[in-house]
């Protein structure tokens, strides 16, 4: 082997300290620096004259080196011939590489800073940890929720809300996102970026979990396959929270946790100690898409309350003001409210009464559920005249009316949900129904996936058809007309929502095609992933459902006002309390009626009146009059329904 050439040594050494950072470079440049002024001073000492020793000399030579401006100062054939290669020599070693190096270290200086890696330093926060398509419209709902907030913010003793996202990659392209972002704006300065993954503790300790007011961990979406998924990735990230917390010695904060997959819950309360508060994604979206197959028209109601800045909300008022009341009193110092039910504090949660018996007299520990447009609303209005209280006893029992024949449902698309969707049909054991999924996917991979999420517990007959129902040959073999509802699902197997969205979107325009056709028209629900694409079919004849738009609603408001979970839990499960249409016939009422008489006919059922839905649209589409003014005639047509909160049983 031949030895190493000492030039070899000397650039290895001078790239295993040029890598060490701007440091050391700047280091080894001073070294080049003062040999080449050594030199320089060697080469005009023999001069004599103006160089007393050899400190000046290489004082003078330095100068040259650092600064052109003395090159015209120097006489002599030799001295100006060394000055001059001194100063070439400046140009290249001390301006050139010592400009690139402090250039260099400013832009990666000022890319890290771009990056968020910089710990955050503030308390009573709240930190989102990953960027997903439920981001941006999670952020709106935080910072558009006033009222609430504004408790929220009393509560933990602070004056500005502070948001911390923590996602993969922060980069300036997200921060225009949130500037141009319907419902933050100029509000996007409360939100700071950092980098990291949930699933690292250095991250979590950069946007400062515990010092944090609350965590919201939203569930991201995986490639099919993957070992590591949202669910692993939340886990880990609340068994990092804890440990910290145990090493610091410092309180746990509240967090709020989605997961894909509802069988994990026991995991999640295992693996976190403290407050915490599980949305089951999945299994909320598939919920909300049962029960409105079963009550056609419903999707509106849900839009409407799962949705910031638009109609009505739910909210949860305490009861330390409201103590000795009845929930008639509270009702009638209200006027542009709907009192729903209660929350009574037990041991280990809340108990819900949804309805509630108006007589009911509230504790300083209850909370009150109110249906309103705006939190100042759930305040007494002192200037309106009150309203005359409204009886209304115990709920009686009210099934929704189910045919006797099976309703058979056909699946248009296939994404992680299905197992769940099956699953919820399972749950509606008065009712039978036949599903037909329709995929590309393999049907055998389907069919395990089911299995793996249902075990034996499967009531539901469900049949796959592997076929693209982008192809209309296919899908007219399919026969659309021949069943009751049609699902259109959005993909989570494509790179983006957008290219997800465009598919089902398409599909849908192609499936309208067949089903106008046929005389008998089935009911059609719609799921979209990307919130943008929400009025891109304004005026369709489906019924449309925006899966990150419910869930980011519902874990912001869970954020700021921990019963809500409760109250959204009972509203959208099988039994219970349920929102369901009526017809007016089954009530006595007059030919015209206003809302107030509405609301006293309905209570006379142990049931609260909600609103009306039109069997013809108004202008904008809209078929949903929900808490219209006590007023408010409103001339009932046929076809016209009544909405309703009864309880189901």
């Amino acid at each position: 082997m031949l030895p190493f050439r000492f030039v070899d040594r000397v650039k290895f050494l001078l790239e295993r300290q040029l890598v060490k950072g701007a440091g050391f470079q700047l280091l080894v440049v001073g070294v080049f620096i003062f040999l080449i002024s050594l030199i320089g001073g060697l080469l005009v000492m023999p001069l004599g004259e103006p160089f007393g020793n050899m400190g000046e000399a290489v004082w003078w030579a330095f100068l040259r080196l650092t600064d052109p401006g003395y090159l015209g100062d120097d006489v002599g054939e030799w001295q100006r011939l060394v000055s001059t290669l001194l100063t070439i020599s400046g140009y290249v070693v001390f301006m050139g590489t010592l400009v690139a190096i402090l250039t260099r270290w400013l832009i990666a200086k000022m890319a890290d800073l771009e990056r968020g890696l910089t710990p955050v330093t503030l308390r009573n926060h709240i930190v989102v940890l990953g960027w997903t398509s439920q981001t941006l419209p999670l952020l709106s709902e935080l910072l558009g929720a006033s009222g609430r907030m504004r408790r929220f913010l009393e509560k933990h003793e602070t004056r500005r809300l502070s948001l911390v996202v923590l996602s993969q990659d922060a980069s300036a392209g997200q921060a225009h996102e949130l500037r141009i972002e319907p419902g933050i704006g100029n509000k996007a300065r409360q939100i700071i970026l950092r980098s990291g993954l949930a699933i690292q503790p250095d991250a979590l300790q950069r946007v400062a979990c515990l010092e944090a007011a609350a965590v919201i961990v939203p569930s991201a979406a995986h490639q099919a396959g993957s070992l590591v998924t949202s669910d692993v990735e939340t886990v880990k990230a609340l068994l990092s929270i804890a440990a910290q917390a145990r090493h610091r010695k410092t309180a746990l904060p509240y967090v709020v946790a989605e997961i894909q997959d509802i069988r994990k819950l026991p995991v999640i309360e295992r693996a976190y100690p403290g407050a915490v508060e599980v949305v089951a994604g999945d299994a909320t979206i598939s919920r909300l898409m049962v029960q409105n197959i079963l009550h056609p028209g419903l999707s509106e109601i849900y839009n409407e309350l799962l949705t910031a800045g638009y109609g009505n909300e739910i909210y949860v008022r305490g009861g330390e003001t409201l103590a000795g009341m009845t929930l008639a009193e509270v009702a009638a110092q209200r006027p542009k409210v709907i009192v729903l039910g209660l929350l009574k504090a037990r041991d280990t949660g809340w108990d819900i009464r949804l309805p509630a018996p108006s007589a009911s007299v509230i504790e300083s520990s209850d909370r009150v559920i109110i249906l309103a447009r705006e939190y100042s609303e759930t305040e007494p209005d002192g200037k309106a005249p009150g309203l005359s209280e409204i009886s209304r006893g115990e709920p009686v029992s009210r099934p929704p009316a189910q045919g006797e024949q099976v309703h058979r449902v056909l699946v248009l698309g296939w994404n992680r949900r299905v197992p769940s969707l099956i699953g919820e049909f399972a749950s509606y054991h008065q009712k039978q129904f036949e599903v037909e999924v329709v995929s590309v996917v393999p049907a055998k991979e389907r069919q395990q996936e089911i299995d793996r999420y249902l075990g034996d517990q499967q009531r539901v007959v469900c049949r796959h058809v592997e076929a693209d129902y982008m192809v209309e040959g296919e899908l007219r073999r399919v026969g659309p007309l021949n069943y009751d509802s049609i699902v259109l699902l959005s993909s989570d197997r494509l790179a983006s929502g957008e290219e997800a969205d465009a598919r089902a979107m398409v599909g849908y325009l192609q499936l309208e095609d067949i089903l106008s056709e046929g005389s008998r028209r089935p009911q059609l629900i719609m799921e979209l992933s990307d919130p943008d694409n929400r009025d891109l079919l304004t005026g369709s004849q489906s019924e449309m459902m925006i899966g990150p738009m419910i869930i980011s609603h519902v874990l912001a408001q869970v954020a700021l006002r921990r019963e809500l979970r409760v109250v959204l839990d009972e509203l959208f499960t099988a039994g219970g309390a349920e929102i369901q249409f009526r017809s007016p016939d089954n009530y006595s009422l007059p030919a015209s009626v206003s809302f107030q008489l509405l609301e006293k006919a309905l209570a006379a059922e142990g049931e609260i009146a909600l609103g009306v839905y039109r069997h013809q649209p108004d202008a904008s589409g809209r078929h949903l009059q929900l808490n219209p003014p006590r007023q408010t005639w409103l001339d009932l047509l046929p076809g016209d329904r009544l909405v309703s909160l009864c309880w189901s049983g």
